[in-house]
């Protein structure tokens, strides 16, 4: 039976069963070589589920976001390494297709949290970024239709939930930043507007892992040009683009909202504007969505 599918106290029992023994095995266990990081709503799932098809991926155990580097870090490296495959199992991937096996996770939330980035930089340091963008007024506002969703966002007007933002978020990353055991609520699930100011988590990430380890896709690109997109990043990641490509879905999208207030939009757009010029240098180029 796929895990997904079982009732929920019998999913609790399997997880709790295999992460202890991960645990228990995790000497053994491989250490992912490639992370998705972010952006959320931006195709991270779709993303994920492609490079989990490719011949010499091999998935995390059971989540394919693990949530470690951002808000499970005090359960130590043990823990961690429980959620990826054996050795053996990758010994026997190389094998088979000649080139090494490599291993991941997808934490959107990574792009976001003050203390991600070093984290990742001290404990997998020649771990590659993947980093999914989108045009920022539509994730913004297809993030707050998905948290309403999931009953994180009691705020089910677009407008005022963008108004409650900075008294929701105010001094939130500097406490995150400043203690490693601070969680917020808000700052994970209430940053309508702030997640869409790429560059500047960018900015950040590439201050401790290097700019050279962050590969940046436009998710309209990733969906209109499935192929090239991908080659790209399995380029970028060391993965062979001689195999067999998998299908291209598109998962987690939401049907779509009412359209947003023209003023609202036109409001976020002008927001916008100097963060995807900002964008644009490290795209090396307009982002698709201010071409049209």
């Amino acid at each position: 039976m796929d895990v997904r599918n079982m009732p929920a106290p019998m999913k609790r029992v399997v997880h709790l069963g295999t992460w202890s023994y991960g645990r228990l095995t995790s000497p053994g266990r491989m250490n992912p070589s490639f992370l998705i990081c972010g952006g959320q709503r931006c195709g991270t799932t779709s993303m994920y589920r492609a490079l989990a098809a490719h011949p010499v991926v091999l998935k995390a155990v059971l989540h394919k976001g693990v949530h470690y580097f951002d808000t499970s870090y005090d359960r130590g490296p043990a823990w961690y390494k429980a959620h990826f495959p054996l050795v053996r199992s990758a010994d026997k991937v190389s094998e088979r297709y000649g080139v090494a096996a490599q291993t991941f996770e997808s934490s959107p939330y990574y792009m976001y949290h003050p203390q991600a980035a070093a984290r990742i930089a001290l404990d997998l340091p020649g771990a590659r970024l993947l980093v999914l963008v989108r045009d920022p007024v539509e994730r913004a506002y297809s993030q707050h239709h998905h948290e309403v969703a999931r009953g994180f966002e009691t705020e089910r007007d677009f407008g005022a939930a963008l108004a409650l933002e900075p008294a929701r978020l105010h001094r939130q990353e500097e406490r995150l930043a400043a203690d490693p055991s601070y969680y917020s609520f808000a700052h994970q699930h209430h940053a309508y507007r702030a997640r869409g100011e790429y560059a500047r988590y960018l900015s950040v990430m590439a201050q401790h892992v290097g700019r050279e380890r962050i590969h940046v896709v436009e998710s309209e690109r990733f969906f209109t040009e499935p192929e090239d997109v991908y080659d790209e990043v399995c380029s970028f990641l060391g993965l062979p683009t001689y195999l067999e490509r998998p299908p291209f879905e598109r998962h987690n999208a939401r049907p779509r909202q009412a359209d947003m207030d023209p003023g609202l939009r036109r409001e976020l757009t002008g927001h916008y504007q100097p963060h995807d010029d900002a964008l644009a240098r490290w795209l090396g180029r307009t982002p698709v969505w201010r071409r049209t």
